[in-house]
């Protein structure tokens, strides 16, 4: 009998006979289990939504062994004898939650929910594992783990959402050295009222989960005896092998049946995450049964790691020691390789992934790999079979040989102990050491600059460093006598050593001008290939890095930098080894690491404060309550649509894109594989039905077509879908497309905003949505007594990145209906748009939105030819189809946020008072119109936030040959108020005056405002501007740190500060929205909206106002209505005209419309109470309700809200400081701090409001920081996915977070005097940018006093995103060595130069 392939999930046993060898435990999961848990969000084991815990269980000891995996990558073949763990077997609604998800929920850290799970998953096997530790006990409730340790648990997990911090407050509630005092708003304590008292938190109990289940134990010592033949069994029938030796191995290499088969060696899978697998292999070999390649050996001269070895399990033997007072030489090395290593990738994915398998991609597919350079560094060997021998080489040899086949098995790698290694150079060398000579020391370090701190990211460079270096004691002279200096990811085929370099300092006294001559060597040496974007960045790096480790041994650079003791906390020193310091042994120079990245401290990541006002008038609106279905959301148990179980004989269907710009489409055809047979048809533009259209949206009376038919007119357009049996197989059909195109009589297309003026390529802009000038701009001009002409500004694109990708499931039903299940924001136009396409009428389709995980905008309209796709695969197959989004085809064809050029003059007073301003502004809306027509009044609105006195613009929509550009979060306002504020720091810049005061000058006052936005500036105590920036100012401290700052700036040549701070003024646009709410006979209450639960608590808001205005009923507020409520999902045949949920207002209207039903309810309802008080002296809900029903009162009202017009549009204000600091040799930026003041009216859910805020600002930071949107040559986007597309994770938000959500006043014409929250906050992130463009001037001012003493910092451009080479570029790419040069200069004229 075959074996078969047995494991457990969540306690419950499977068994399994045949299955795919390339089925990943997420793939199983999803698809043949109840378990929704896990989350598909990029396949790459980048985001950490499918994170699961894989338990093994050695019966020998006894003992389990749990750790996270990433279960998108995990090959279910591999899993034989173990035990899965999802977030539904940490704890459910059936069972009881666990304390993890329960904390999750009450301290607001979970918002879409959609990377909730995972998120729970990283926390409980950090827990876990430092439980198990020998760590003293920890008091009652608390677990074994540090706070810094928790933060970091799930630094590799990603949120869109929640801005992280109330994530790091869930987690850090567990830990030993936490004060809970120190913990954010939460539910469990009122901060300020009661104290933080662990036992108020959901009790933590370290053996409440059994991750392997007794049966599992008990079959595997039933097999005791036979135990490694039984774990070591492969699967024929799955084709999937696991030999036992190498002998074995070859055997099966060898055979006839795999001489003709597509073979793929596995350990961890990992690497499938980098390099996407286009066909399926036929046969799997499993090499972890392999004893040989998963041994670790440590001996005198160093740790063997067999070549199977995870990473995380290399990392934890190197740190053997660590933890000793006394360490050895040994532990210091091996100790520092290991932190390094802990930078690759992810927790999840160093758990799988292996040593050997790292080094083979670098090796064989020039993957940027670290480990391959710090190993470099350390003369470390491999250990490599052959099919006839068996070879030792040295890592450099190895990488240098060519690329390994499968036949080439990587067997081991030898790391040596550095002493030895130094020795044996040493000998070679033969240096002479004099008497007045110390003993030689052996220095080592490692350097990354990546776009994040704790990995998760590729280095931009990465390097490490091993020197044997002497003192004289006398002289204080430094001496090379042997040195290591490894390369790598900076654009060449692999890490290298910079030999030219070593050979030059070897034998010589370190001096500035030895060091600048090494520098010059080089940067000959790394050199990029020519495709390596950033190339000259990289190449500055090396000399950078090189510059932190030998600088502090040079003689003449002895300027030790200072901190000044003040606000440093958490600062990592940047500078290096102090000359001469020894830590650890007395002969170790070890100086500490400079992973230079967005961020650098590996302490408390994150601190806070909120302030926040709480208003009784409307209980329970006001009350800061847990998000609605937060605990179902940590547990995985809420759906989204592809959690929804697929339908009997339900296909599942991938887009088919272009890739080219403009062009003929000649045909389209797909290559004959071995999973050909299952792809079942392809759906093109010739499929529509008789009647139908080729339609893929229709809104604002224009439409896009579905499929493009003979002509393509974008990179990233849609040319028709692949219907296969499973997703997987679609998407790779859909990948081996071969589209066969012509560009014969077609001019070049348009991908830039300048060609489409050339051409005269826009859309119309509708007159109601042209913004308004201001003013008389000539005259303005004319008193100016300063003037800036034509200055310019770049605003690049930015990709949504919500969590769940597009998604959709299509059933057709009776009667030429269709049910289609969408992600959507707006249900209705998809129903609509589907109608169209198929040629029905619209109550032929029924569109249901339940919960959408994160939207931001991309779920709007770029949804609804997703949704029409799927339905028009549906109807003509007449079977269900699912499609769910690959990461790479969602990022290639949803677009993204409007890029902009903008030109500008403006004219000022000498004292900064702007006088006028005019702005030529070019959006690129990209191929369709799509809601661009309001990105000109959006961005102007957003613009008018400063008195400009006189404000006139010219803005043309070009309509440009790339992906259609749509509404993102804060569409237009963002750009427009980035201008705003690039224009100020000019004005400033150009005057040489403090943009604090430049600011000031050109605040609006009331009488201005009311000039500017004469329809929403609504009275005079609602503009709350001026006194918010006045509360930011003192209560930051802004003069007194900016004071610091220039005292810091002045004390360091190689750290800069800036500080800067940004105000916001947004106009929001309240819609019509429809509410529904019924009434069951046992008191519950049904509530519709037209709002779609996108995350931001809208579900939340609405159910505490039905539970205030029906409970208005009563005058004392006694009955709690609140857990009677529950609000439904979004359907089109249900509840008509539920409109689009965007511009931050939805929210509040559909509370309205909830209000005006639950009157109309109560209307009805009055009597009935009044004739039952009168009988019986009080009633309660459930008996009201009782009596209503049999007096047939309608218990279901609907109500249709349209806003007032003097009340629909408003303004609302805030304002946020940041200080940030800069390292001037890598352009790594760290958010320092943040403070931030929003006026939310009276929030109607303060933790909600708050979270939104919190959110959308480290949004902002992505756009304005770190998210880089690429394209190629034909406009398609090659920052497709999670290696590439980098938005901000928990180790890069600002380290200290202070919020301060106003309470303004009563307001009658708005929702309970509430105001929008979702969007204007994300435009205050500008501040993080301002404030390291103030950085950036510190450091031009100090390295433009290096070349004219009397020079001062030259008019710059920071572009957007300032991502570190653009910081660096800035600085300065040659800054080390005009500053050596400048030493070598000053010494020589001193006469005090040693060489």
């Amino acid at each position: 009998m075959e074996p078969k392939l047995l494991f457990a999930i969540n306690g419950k046993r499977f068994e399994v006979a045949k299955v795919h060898p390339s089925t990943t435990l997420l793939e199983f999961l999803r698809t043949q289990t109840p378990f929704t848990g896990a989350k598909l969000g990029c396949g790459e084991g980048g985001c950490g939504a499918c994170v699961v815990i894989l338990s093994t269980y050695d019966p020998v000891s006894d003992q389990v062994e749990e750790f996270s995996v990433s279960s998108c990558l995990t090959l279910l073949c591999s899993i034989n004898f173990c035990s899965v763990t999802t977030s539904e077997g940490l704890g459910n609604s059936k069972d009881g939650f666990h304390s993890i998800q329960q904390r999750f929920a009450g301290f607001h850290a979970s918002q879409c929910g959609f990377c909730t799970p995972g998120m729970c998953m990283s926390l409980f096997a950090a827990l876990t594992n430092a439980d198990k530790s020998s760590r003293p006990e920890p008091p009652d409730g608390f677990s074994k783990i540090r706070k810094s340790e928790a933060e970091k648990a799930v630094a590799g997990n990603l949120c869109r959402c929640t801005g992280y911090r109330p994530i790091a407050d869930a987690c850090k509630s567990f830990a030993v050295d936490v004060d809970l005092e120190d913990l954010g708003l939460n539910t469990f304590w009122k901060k300020g009222v009661e104290d933080a008292d662990i036992n108020r938190l959901p009790r933590y109990c370290r053996s409440a989960i059994s991750t392997f289940p007794d049966f599992l134990k008990s079959e595997i010592k039933s097999l005791l005896g036979s135990l490694e033949n039984s774990k070591d069994v492969s699967f024929p029938e799955c084709h999937w092998y696991r030999p036992s030796g190498i002998e074995e191995l070859y055997k099966l290499l060898n055979s006839n049946e795999f001489d003709e088969s597509r073979v793929k060696l596995v350990v961890g899978n990992t690497g499938s995450g980098v390099y996407k697998e286009k066909e399926l292999y036929d046969r799997y070999i499993d090499l972890k049964g392999i004893p040989e390649l998963s041994m670790i050996k440590r001996g005198d001269s160093g740790i063997v790691f067999g070549a199977a070895v995870p990473i995380s399990r290399a990392i934890g033997e190197l740190n053997k020691g660590k933890e000793r007072m006394f360490q050895s030489k040994e532990s210091l090395i091996f100790a520092k390789i290991a932190e390094h290593m802990d930078k690759v990738a992810t927790p999840f994915v160093r758990n799988m992934a292996s040593l050997g398998g790292n080094l083979i991609m670098a090796q064989r597919n020039q993957f940027a790999s670290d480990v391959a350079t710090i190993l470099l560094a350390t003369g470390s060997t491999v250990c490599l079979q052959m099919p006839s021998k068996r070879l030792t080489l040295s890592l450099e040899e190895f990488l240098q040989g060519p690329p390994c086949d499968d036949r080439s098995i990587l067997l081991s790698i030898h790391i040596p102990c550095w002493s030895s290694t130094m020795e044996s150079c040493s000998e070679a060398n033969q240096h002479t050491i004099s008497a007045s000579t110390s003993e030689p020391s052996i220095l080592f370090e490692t350097y990354r600059a990546a776009p994040r701190p704790l990995g998760n990211a590729v280095s931009y460079l990465n390097s490490a460093f091993l020197a044997n270096v002497s003192m004289d004691k006398n002289s204080g002279d430094s001496v090379i006598l042997d040195l290591n200096l490894a390369y790598g990811a900076y654009g060449g085929e692999h890490a290298i050593r910079a030999r030219e370099v070593e050979n030059f300092l070897i034998g010589k006294v370190l001096t500035a001008s030895i060091l600048l001559e090494a520098t010059k060597i080089l940067r000959k040496t790394i050199i990029p290939k020519e495709d390596i974007p950033h190339s000259n960045y990289r190449s500055s790096l090396a000399v950078g890095f090189l510059f932190k480790f030998l600088g502090p041994l040079t003689k003449e650079l002895h300027v030790p930098e200072k901190n000044l003791h003040v606000d440093t906390s958490g600062v990592f020193e940047l500078t290096g080894h102090p000359n001469g310091k020894i830590i650890g042994n007395a002969d170790t120079l070890v100086h500490r690491e400079s992973n230079c990245t967005l961020t650098s401290s590996l302490d408390d990541i994150l601190s806070s404060r909120q302030s926040i006002q709480f208003s009784k008038d409307y209980y329970p609106v006001g009350e800061p309550i847990k998000k609605v279905g937060a605990e179902i959301q940590a547990s995985g148990e809420a759906r989204y649509v592809d959690d929804i179980p697929s339908p009997k004989d339900c296909l599942y269907g991938a887009f088919v894109y272009s890739t080219r710009a403009l062009a003929h489409i000649k045909g389209v055809q797909f290559n004959s594989t071995p999973s050909s047979p299952k792809v079942i048809a392809y759906i093109g533009a010739g499929d529509i039905p008789k009647g139908g259209q080729n339609i893929g949206l229709d809104v604002l009376n224009l439409t896009e077509v579905l499929f493009a038919n003979s002509l393509t007119e974008c990179a990233g357009q849609a040319l028709g879908i692949v219907i296969a049996e499973t997703q997987k197989l679609a998407n790779m059909a859909a990948k081996q497309a071969r589209v066969k195109y012509s560009t014969e009589n077609l001019e070049p297309p348009i991908l830039s905003v300048e060609d489409a003026v050339k051409r005269s390529s826009f859309f119309e802009i509708p007159p109601f949505f042209r913004p308004q000038k201001v003013g008389d701009f000539s005259k303005g001009m004319a008193e100016a007594d300063q003037k800036i002409h034509a200055a310019e500004v770049k605003l690049s694109s930015q990709y949504y990145f919500y969590m769940e990708t597009q998604s959709v499931l299509a059933i057709p039903e009776e009667d030429n209906c269709i049910l289609v299940y969408s992600s959507s924001q707006c249900p209705e136009v998809a129903q609509k748009t589907i109608a169209k396409c198929l040629g029905i009428p619209f109550h032929n389709v029924r569109v249901i939105t339940r919960r959408v995980g994160g939207g931001f905008g991309g779920k709007a309209l770029r949804s609804v030819p997703v949704a029409t796709a799927c339905a028009l695969a549906a109807f003509k197959l007449r079977r269900p189809v699912k499609m769910y989004l690959d990461r790479q085809t969602d990022i290639v064809m949803m677009g993204g946020r409007h890029p902009m050029k903008i030109n500008y003059d403006v004219g000022f007073k000498s004292d900064g008072k702007i006088t006028a301003l005019h702005v030529d502004i070019l959006i690129n809306a990209g191929i369709t119109s799509d809601l661009s027509p309001i990105i000109p009044l959006n961005t102007v609105t957003a613009l008018k936030k400063y008195n400009w006195s006189a404000l006139s613009f010219d803005i043309k929509l070009c309509k440009t040959n790339i992906s259609t550009k749509s509404a993102m979060r804060g569409p237009g306002e963002v750009q427009g108020s980035y201008i705003a504020e690039a224009i100020i720091q000019d004005v400033a810049s150009f005057l040489s005056k403090d943009i604090h005061s430049v600011k000031m000058k050109n605040l609006h006052t009331y009488d201005s405002l009311k000039l500017f936005y004469p329809v929403s500036a609504g009275d005079v105590p609602e503009y709350t501007l001026p006194s918010i920036v006045d509360d930011l100012t003192s209560s930051a401290r802004y003069s007194e740190r900016l004071e610091t700052v220039q005292r810091f700036n002045g004390f360091n040549k190689w750290r800069k500060r800036g500080i800067s701070w940004v105000p916001v003024i947004y106009q929001v646009t309240q819609m019509p929205t429809p509410g529904k709410v019924s009434i069951l006979g046992d008191g519950s209450i049904v509530i519709e909206v037209g709002g779609i639960e996108l995350g931001q608590g809208l579900w939340t808001k609405v159910k505490q106002m039905a539970a205030f205005a029906l409970g208005q009923l009563w005058d004392d507020g006694s009955q709690n209505l609140l857990d009677k409520a529950r609000v439904v999902q979004a359907d089109t045949l249900s509840l008509i005209q539920g409109g689009i949920t965007s511009g931050s207002t939805t929210s509040e209207s559909s509370c309205a419309a909830v209000r005006e039903s639950c009157k109309i309810l109560a209307d009805r309802l009055k009597p009935v109470k009044e004739h039952l008080e009168a009988q019986m002296g009080s009633v309660s809900w459930d008996n009201l309700i009782v009596q209503a029903t049999r007096q047939s009162v309608n218990l279901s009202a609907h109500a249709y809200w349209v806003p007032e017009r003097t009340s629909g549009i408003y303004l609302n204000y805030g304002a946020a400081m940041s200080e940030v600091e800069i390292d001037v040799l890598t352009g790594a930026t760290t958010i320092m701090r943040t403070d931030l003041i929003y006026d939310c009216g009276q929030s109607l859910n303060p933790a909600v409001d708050l979270g939104q805020i919190e959110g959308a600002f480290v949004q902002g930071i992505g756009f304005f920081m770190c998210e880089e949107y690429v394209v190629n040559g034909d406009g398609l986007a090659v920052s497709d996915g999670t290696w590439t597309y980098k938005i901000p994770s928990l180790d890069i938000v600002p380290k200290e977070f202070n919020i301060k959500v106003l309470k303004s006043g009563f307001h009658e014409k708005r929702v309970l005097s509430s105001k929008a929250s979702g969007e204007p906050p994300l435009l205050l992130a500008a501040s993080v940018h301002s404030a390291t463009s103030e950085a950036i001037k510190a450091a031009r001012l100090e390295f433009l006093a290096i070349d004219k003493p009397d020079g001062s910092p030259s008019f710059f451009k920071l572009e957007v995103p300032a991502i570190m080479p653009v910081v660096k570029e800035l600085c300065g790419l040659d800054n080390v060595e005009k500053y050596l040069e400048n030493i070598v200069t000053v010494c020589s004229s001193s006469g005090s130069l040693t060489r």
